[in-house]
């Protein structure tokens, strides 16, 4: 069984999602369209301390990208959708046929298991949500239903509209045709999605057979597993049996990746991608600071594996018993994750303020890390909505503890 070392599998990984190639382009139009679909999808996500995930995910390979780009990618143009794969994503609208399987799985499996977590007065408020979406237009979820509490808990106390809303939408019935602020809004899919995609039907197996290749191609190596989870689309079943009948074949075969930790992990991946290893490029050496929920990063055992890098979001630790911060990013530097800090937009005053960071074990933190993470710091500048860094007292600690 050929062997990969752990730098080789990095490098090959980081090129998959586009992090080994130096960050220039538009950012915008089909250079964005391009962008989301070479990573597959890109995970959206609410918290805005710095810069929203979706924003910094793109932003961290087109400096030149703003939010408003993929606001008009989205809601204007139709290239991408938003729906679900581990959690709620842009995804190109290219796929939408093959999210079908995902809706019509999603139809039972939601409606029972939801009847545990929200009651099942959501079942009967669906057709009624439905006609009203169909009569009056694009709705969010504030504008249906009857009174709401006070205040707000979380997901587990959605109003049954609200819940219905989020049901139609997870089936394929409705779609996101926008967001404002982070509020979505729903209108009938036939509405939002282009009739070419809409339109389009594909055998099961097809799909199966689809999500497993766009994965692997996604990320360059993997185990069945891996690939099941990546758009979270097959089942790991289904990916095993895929992966079995492929390698009988031909088309995949078997290799071991060194990890981090010295172990030997045997993956999959296509026969002609140990012919490319050689010809890798050296990564930028640049300073890059990645959202939290980056495409490299998101799968965090894998991230440990590859590059000995524990992370945990510690948003719902209590303060007194955090290890680093609220949210804290990853800072990336060639192919090696450098260091942790935490950084906030703090909008009133115009600063981007760098409270700590720590460096990642092995690495010597001097003058040139430092010039090249201000460097960073300034270009996130225009999209944090700052117009200044700053820098607290003692904001370099001591290196980062092991998981």
């Amino acid at each position: 069984m050929d062997r990969i070392d752990t730098r080789a599998a990095r490098r090959l990984f980081l090129q998959a999602h586009a992090l080994m190639d130096r960050p220039a382009g538009p950012g915008k139009g089909a250079d964005l369209a391009a962008l989301v679909l070479r990573l597959g999808f890109v995970q959206v996500d609410s918290v805005n301390t710095l810069a929203r995930a979706h924003d910094l995910i793109l932003w961290s390979r087109r400096p030149a990208y703003r939010p408003a780009h993929l606001r008009v990618l989205n809601d204007r143009d139709r290239a991408t959708f938003e729906h679900w794969t581990h959690d709620a994503s842009v995804i190109p609208v290219g796929f939408f046929p093959q999210w079908r399987l995902r809706f019509a799985r999603d139809r039972d499996r939601l409606r029972r298991r939801w009847k545990d977590w929200h009651g099942s007065a959501f079942h009967d408020e669906i057709d009624t949500v439905l006609r009203h979406v169909t009569e009056h237009g694009p709705v969010h979820s504030a504008e249906i239903g009857g009174p709401r509490p006070e205040k707000s808990t979380g997901w587990w106390d959605w109003h049954p509209s609200k819940t219905a809303l989020e049901y139609l939408w997870r089936c394929g019935e409705l779609a996101v045709t926008r967001r404002e602020g982070f509020r979505k809004h729903y209108d009938l899919t036939e509405r939002v999605i282009p009739p070419e995609q809409l339109n389009a039907r594909l055998p099961e197996a097809e799909i199966i057979d689809w999500a497993c290749r766009a994965a692997l191609d996604r990320l360059g190596f993997a185990t069945s597993g891996e690939l099941a989870a990546f758009f979270a689309l097959v089942t790991p079943a289904e990916a095993k049996d895929w992966a079995a009948a492929a390698c009988a074949r031909g088309e995949i075969r078997e290799a071991g990746i060194e990890t981090a930790q010295g172990s030997l992990r045997k993956v999959l991946l296509r026969p002609d991608t140990l012919e490319t290893l050689g010809d890798l490029p050296e990564p930028p050496r640049r300073m890059r600071l990645l959202s939290p929920f980056d495409p490299a990063l998101r799968d965090r055992k894998r991230a440990e594996r590859l590059f000995g890098f524990h992370y945990r979001i510690e948003i719902f630790v209590p303060e007194a018993q955090r290890r680093y911060g609220y949210y804290v990013f990853p800072l990336l530097e060639g192919d090696r994750v450098a260091a942790r800090a935490d950084i906030a937009a703090e909008r009133q005053t115009g600063a981007l303020h760098l409270r700590a960071l720590w460096p990642e074990p092995g690495i010597t933190w001097g003058k040139g890390r430092t010039e090249r993470l201000m460097a960073e710091l300034h270009r996130l500048l225009p999209l944090a909505g700052c117009d200044r860094v700053t820098v607290a007292d003692g904001w370099l600690r001591e290196t980062a503890a092991q998981g």
